[in-house]
């Protein structure tokens, strides 16, 4: 028993690394497009409105760069939809004055917080336009993004969300660092890869553009989620709409740079990710749903593969310490399965960095500091998991998902175009330069 779950432990990383790049592979090879010249025409002739959509809570350092960006979309027809979700600082006096400097833009004012689910919602109700990008408060789209994006919906009449390629704009320490490896090694090929073999696991909350009459039909965002763009995604997908993943749509996001802040994010994005697997559980009924099974079935193994692994290690400890000769005792972990891993990992980076570099020239920059992804990425993975299960199948009745001001690591100036650092943080209230400079 124990062999099979050490080999179990070892042999799921592995398979799931060469699935994840042949998978990337075929997407870039028939998928992986930018904008092309029918549908530029297309949107110059009879360009579809979109509602560009900002959720905002406590969002005075970041909002003022956000609104400017948007404002510089290389698209023609576009309102920017600012909702002010209770903010208990200067979000709200700041929006005010954006909407009164510019025609385009648009800001609602809550009371109290009622969460970003609920915030989305009530933008969505208050515009006429069929397109809705949803993007965080503190993300910055690539001028391009709404246009790349719109180009999706032309070609596809079934497409309900179509979803961009974050990119991390903090990095200034290891995590940072790191993390900017994990979005490429990890993030971009998962998607690519899922996309490629069928449908994805969520269309990230960060910045997505969705159908109006999708949302509609299944009922909006759920506002007792962890997760509302996990949740949106399968219910999308489980009412046979489309879900679609545009690397070219560049979003430069902030992301934690502490331990604190990194753990409290991952452990919420796998409380979403539980609670949204277990409630679509019912599908299994149905055959019409069959192209879900495989993200049902990735996301078991992925959750057993955590508690093996702690199986294991608690297994190592125990003999360890009640061993005769505890040095003699201790595990070899950096035996033959070691190197095998870590050349799989190593082809995995070289895979997603050669993808990705035209999308962030940066990128390579990083390769010292990518290469301790793995690591950090499994043990968190591990972690979050054996913490969220128990959570949610204990946690009782849900209750609606409230704002949480995040970690949003230390900020540099960072022009997308080049991807190249000025090397002074950032003030707050900075307008973006039009092109799409990320703080």
């Amino acid at each position: 028993m124990m062999s099979v779950i050490a080999h179990y432990v070892f042999l799921y990383p592995l398979v799931t690394s060469f699935v994840w790049i042949v998978g990337a592979l075929i997407f870039r090879r028939h998928y992986e497009r930018g904008l092309d010249a029918r549908a530029q025409r297309q949107i110059d002739d009879d360009p579809p409105k979109v509602a560009i959509i900002v959720p905002c809570y406590n969002e005075e350092a970041d909002v003022l760069e956000t609104v400017g960006n948007l404002l510089a979309q290389d698209y023609p027809n576009f309102e920017v939809i600012c909702v002010n979700d209770g903010s208990r600082d200067r979000t709200g006096e700041i929006l005010d004055a954006l909407a009164r400097q510019h025609a385009r833009v648009r800001v609602i004012h809550q009371a109290t917080n009622q969460g970003k689910a609920a915030a989305m919602h009530i933008a969505a109700l208050m515009t006429r336009a069929e397109l809705l990008f949803c993007i965080d408060g503190d993300c910055l789209p690539n001028p391009d993004c709404t246009r790349l994006m719109v180009q999706q919906f032309l070609r596809s009449p079934r497409l309900g969300a179509v979803t961009g390629n974050p990119r991390i704009r903090t990095r200034s320490t290891l995590l940072g660092r790191i993390q900017v490896g994990e979005f490429s090694a990890t993030i971009g090929l998962l998607k690519r890869a899922q996309r490629a073999y069928g449908r994805l696991f969520t269309a990230s909350g960060v910045c997505t553009m969705f159908r109006r009459t999708a949302l509609h039909e299944v009922g909006y965002w759920a506002k007792d989620m962890q997760t509302e763009d996990v949740d949106i995604s399968w219910r999308l997908q489980l009412a046979h709409w489309d879900v679609q993943f545009q690397p070219a749509a560049v979003c430069w996001i902030l992301m934690p740079e502490t331990l604190r802040g990194l753990w409290a994010q991952r452990l919420r994005w796998a409380v979403g990710g539980t609670e949204v697997v277990l409630r679509s559980a019912g599908m299994w009924k149905r055959w019409k749903q069959r192209r879900m099974w495989p993200l049902f079935i990735e996301f078991a193994m992925s959750t057993f593969w955590a508690y093996a692994m702690l199986f294991i290690l608690v297994f190592q400890i125990a003999q360890v310490a009640f061993a005769d000769d505890p040095v003699a005792s201790l595990p070899q972990l950096w035996g033959w399965t070691g190197l095998v891993l870590a050349a799989a990992c190593l082809l995995q980076i070289t895979v997603s960095v050669a993808i990705d570099l035209r999308y962030d020239q940066r990128l390579g920059r990083n390769l010292a500091w990518v290469v301790w992804y793995p690591a950090v990425y499994w043990t968190l993975h591990m972690m979050t998991t054996i913490v969220a299960v128990p959570k949610v199948l204990l946690g009782g009745r849900r209750k609606r998902a409230m704002w949480k001001s995040p970690d949003r690591g230390v900020r540099q100036a960072i022009d997308t175009a080049t991807g190249a650092v000025t090397g002074s943080p950032v003030a707050a209230g900075q307008p973006a330069r039009a092109g799409g400079a990320a703080a």
